[in-house]
């Protein structure tokens, strides 16, 4: 689906597959402006990956679309179990993608959950930002479809690595590791958009913002996971 997305009904430009590793685990952190991020990351990379996607979309034909290309379903009331299962596919040398900034919004990545830290700390996998533009601008709402044909922008950041410190603390360990993912996708989303020409759309009132269909919640339960 997302193949189809990205060169059939969008005209999708990407960049920087080589800064993705040929083997081993990976996580794939993107920006989140909306619902097409996740499908669209997927059809952009050069490797499989398993999304961590809500459990509401795993129904009707959907649902089976999402369970047959191995997507992860993650409980918003809180879901430490699906981390454990994006560490098993990170375990076994796969890749997982993630929106850790958990709500659609303005896709800065002025903030960010503490799943993808986790997720890079306990798996020791590579964590390659991904910046994606283009699925909402400007004014759009939120539950926006973009025009068909519209020119959407998917670029793969340097490649990062998180370690814990000696000394430290698990929680210590994850808001650090959580601060330099945070850093490296913000500023890997400005030099995209420097690069493409493509703004960020304009941002929503926290009233305004909806749960993602990608990730979790900022406020999710999952931040407190040790």
């Amino acid at each position: 689906m997302g193949w189809i997305l990205d060169h059939i009904l969008y005209r999708t430009s990407v960049t920087g597959r080589s800064n993705v590793p040929a083997t081993g685990p990976v996580i794939f952190a993107g920006n989140h402006i909306s619902y097409l991020d996740g499908p669209v990351m997927f059809g952009a990379s050069p490797r499989r990956m398993h999304i961590l996607v809500k459990q509401e979309m795993f129904a009707g034909f959907l649902g089976r679309v999402l369970t047959a290309s191995g997507q992860l379903p993650v409980d918003r009331a809180g879901d430490c179990a699906a981390l454990h299962r994006a560490k098993r596919v990170l375990d076994a040398g796969r890749c997982v993608g993630i929106l850790p900034e958990g709500t659609r919004g303005s896709g800065e990545a002025a903030a960010i959950n503490n799943g993808v830290a986790w997720l890079a700390l306990n798996s020791r996998a590579t964590v390659v930002p991904v910046a994606i533009l283009g699925t909402r601008v400007g004014a759009e709402h939120l539950d926006t479809v973009p025009p068909l044909r519209r020119r959407l922008h998917v670029s793969f950041g340097g490649a990062i690595n998180v370690s814990r410190r000696p000394g430290e603390t698990g929680r210590v360990s994850m808001d650090r590791a959580g601060t330099e993912i945070r850093a490296a996708l913000a500023r890997h989303v400005q030099d995209s958009i420097q690069r493409t020409g493509q703004p960020l759309p304009d941002a929503d009132s926290p009233q305004e913002r909806h749960e993602a269909v990608a990730g979790t919640p900022a406020d999710h339960p999952i931040r407190n996971v040790q």
